[in-house]
């Protein structure tokens, strides 16, 4: 089993998610985050003030998935959420060696 963590656009997240639920994928999590890479932030102007807005939001979606399905997702969210523009984001891939199911007791692939 592995954990892909997406970090997105904002305005993506739609489309990521029905990409992925085009590919069979139903359970993921979504948390909004903030932070920067290349993009390096940006200045903005409030009441004739400017300021540097240095951490970008972005979503961070994690679905953990059987090692079969790693690359058609990751193929999934790369389509859906790619601008080409500056920002659009990463992935990771990590293992997973062990899942719970707390309501059912089911354990790795039968609780994912």
């Amino acid at each position: 089993m592995k954990k892909i963590e997406a970090i997105i656009k904002p305005f993506k997240l739609d489309e990521v998610r029905e990409a992925l639920s085009e590919l069979g994928i139903s359970g993921l999590t979504v948390t909004e985050v903030k932070g920067f890479g290349r993009q390096k932030g940006h200045t903005e102007l409030y009441r004739g003030a400017e300021y540097v807005v240095d951490f970008l939001p972005k979503v961070k979606i994690e679905v953990v998935l059987s090692d079969e399905q790693v690359d058609t997702a990751i193929e999934g969210i790369i389509k859906a959420a790619h601008t080409g523009k500056i920002g659009d984001g990463k992935i990771f891939v990590s293992p997973v060696e062990h899942v719970v199911r707390i309501r059912t007791g089911e354990t790795n692939d039968q609780a994912v």
